[in-house]
Formats: structure tokens, sequence, C-alpha cells
């Protein structure tokens, strides 16, 4: 990144976004430093965005390309390349008419028309058929996937999800806990696809685990409607863990993020975990708090040093103990092996949120 730039105003101007004096800034800044890509950290406009290009002569991008863009480059699975690919067409779709409304100009007299709006509406249908068949191909990979977790619901055992704001370290958690070789990495959206395995937790009980896409701040819409079967996973989980990046300064801040997208697929109500991971950055040790029910609701633990995992197990196994209305204790953990096995067919007696610091 060559420069970054800030601007507070009362409204937003309709054409260029930001006004006219931080337009010419901008513009000598960009020619200064020969900069090919200019990117706003909010949502354009087609109108802005072609208008920006023009006064900059370079390319200009908003959040929303830059996380779709993202996007692309993290998707591995066929599912996630489709959801990807969807929410990009949907995006250019709108860019399409606008973006080309210069071509859209008529000529005068009978069975004239612009060239401009042929090509126009040619894009336009070739953009509603492959996001026709795109949509088509994800309903039949939901259908997969409500058949397999139709299958781990019959088989009545614990289904527990791990979500949390992007870069949080759910891929390094979920790594650690089920033996796996996630793809993980400080980076954003590392995870796209939603990946399950088997847990023990202690003396013969198990879970299954899964990871799932990060979320962010002002998830775009288009990405959220692409990427609803993949988040519905956690609408269908036991409990919910939520990984919150601890050595954050705006970890509360990305607490409620995560929040109003739980809201938006509906999985405001599932159980839920709270985890601080990364304490070992701010040199803090493991440690656990209860809520009033004598439930384990918050988790201070350290993924990257292995440090306190076990006691996310313990938090995870209270939970399920309190929702059989068996108290928790070591005893109970070890004598309660059928009833936690069969949790699923006696489950959601009441919410765990957790509390905020």
């Amino acid at each position: 990144m060559v420069f970054e730039l800030t601007a507070k105003r009362q409204g937003l101007n309709s054409g260029l976004f930001v006004g006219t004096g931080k337009i010419e800034e901008i513009k000598y800044l960009c020619k200064k430093n020969q900069t090919s890509l200019v990117i706003f950290g909010q949502e354009l406009s087609a109108i802005q965005q072609r208008n920006l290009s023009q006064s900059f002569n370079c390319r200009v991008i908003d959040r929303v390309a830059l996380i779709l863009d993202i996007f692309a480059l993290r998707a591995n699975s066929h599912e996630g390349k489709v959801q990807v690919e969807l929410a990009q067409l949907e995006y250019l779709s709108s860019r399409l008419v606008r973006g080309w409304s210069h071509l859209e100009r008529q000529k005068g007299g009978i069975g004239l028309r612009g060239p401009g709006e042929t090509q126009l509406e040619t894009d336009r249908r070739l953009i509603g058929v492959k996001v026709k068949k795109l949509r088509h191909q994800l309903k039949i990979l939901e259908k997969q996937r409500k058949n397999r977790r139709r299958a781990r619901e019959r088989s009545g055992i614990l289904n527990v999800s791990l979500i949390g704001y992007t870069n949080a370290g759910k891929s390094t958690i979920f790594n650690v806990l089920s033996k796996s070789k996630v793809y993980a990495a400080n980076q954003l959206f590392a995870t796209l696809d939603t990946t399950s395995r088997r847990v023990f937790l202690n003396k013969g009980k198990s879970m299954i685990l899964s990871d799932t896409v990060g979320f962010i701040n002002k998830l775009p819409h288009g990405l959220i409607e692409a990427f609803k079967a993949t988040l519905h996973e956690t609408v269908h989980s036991d409990l919910l863990v939520h990984v919150i990046d601890y050595s954050d300064e705006n970890w509360r801040r990305h607490m409620n993020d995560v929040e109003i997208v739980l809201r938006e697929v509906g999985a405001e109500k599932v159980a839920r975990i709270n985890l601080f991971n990364k304490i070992d950055i701010k040199g803090l040790d493991p440690r656990v708090e209860h809520d009033q029910c004598g439930r384990i609701n918050n988790v201070w633990i350290s993924a990257e040093n292995n440090k306190g995992l076990n006691l996310l197990k313990q938090a995870i196994l209270s939970n399920v103990l309190y929702d059989l209305d068996i108290g928790f204790n070591e005893d109970n953990v070890d004598s309660s092996s059928n009833s936690t096995n069969s949790y699923f067919l006696k489950k959601n007696k009441s919410p765990s949120t957790g509390s905020l610091l």
C-alpha cells in the first residue's frame, strides 16, 4: 500500500462519494506515486466508481469488490467457487447497466437502436443465464449438505460449530482438536468451506466439530445470500463456539459484528460459548468463567501454544449436561455417557450466550 487517506463528511457526494478537495488530493498522490489501483473502504455506486476512475485515471474498486476478490482467491472447493462466482456476477450485473449507460442512447427513427444497447442486452442475458445455472448448482449442493446433516442428526451426536470474526484462529483450533490439516494462515478468509470432523471429548463421548467461514464487519449482502447454505450450518448446530481474537484491541466490536451476521442467518438463539484466543500475545494464562447456572460460558486459551484447549472441552460438556438437567462435575462427566451421546434428542433448553466483559 502506497498511501492511505481518511475523510469526514456530513453527507456523501452522489457523483464522486467524496468532496472535490479530497479528489484533487487523491489525484495528486496517484500521479506522484504512479498508482494503478485505488481502493475505497466503503461501498461505491456504479456511477461513483466510473467517475472516480476517470478522475484518477486508474482503476477504482470498493470494499465489496475487494472482499469478492479475496474470496475468489481463497475458494478451493467446488461449492466455494460456485458461491463466489454467483456473488461476483450479481455484483457485476448491477454495475453493467449503469456502467454502460453512456452506450444506451437510441438513434432516432423506426428500427434504429444504439449499438451499445444491443451489447448491453447481450451481456445482461448471458449473466442472467449464468446466474440461473449457478443457483441451480447451489440448490443441488444444498440438498447434498442437508442429506449429510440429516445423517448426523439421526446418529444423535452433538454438533458444534466454530464461528467468529475472520483471522480469529478458528482453523488452528479446529486442527488441534481434530488432528486435521485444514489450511490455516494469518490472513483474511483463509477458510471458505465448512469442514467437519469427529472430535472425542472424554471417555467415549464425542462431537462433530465444524470449521466455518469467518465473518467481517458489514459483510456484503450478496455474499451472505450466496453463502447462505454454508452459513446455515450454524443454525442447525447444537452449540456455537464463538472464537474471539483477544489480542485485537477491537475484539468487542468484532463480537458485535458476528452477532449481526448471526441474526441475519437466524442463528442468534443457538447456545453459545465465548472462546477468547491468542492470550499468549498478552501474556495471560488459560482460565474460565461460569454463568449463574454453573455452565462454563467464557474460556481463555492459546491455540497456537496448545494451552487451555482441555478447558474448551469442559465448557462444551458443561453446556451439554446442563441441557440434560445434569449438574456438571467430574463424576457426572464420567457417568452420563449414554445421555451425552444422545444429546441431539433432547436439546435447546435455553441459549447460553455468555457475558460480555
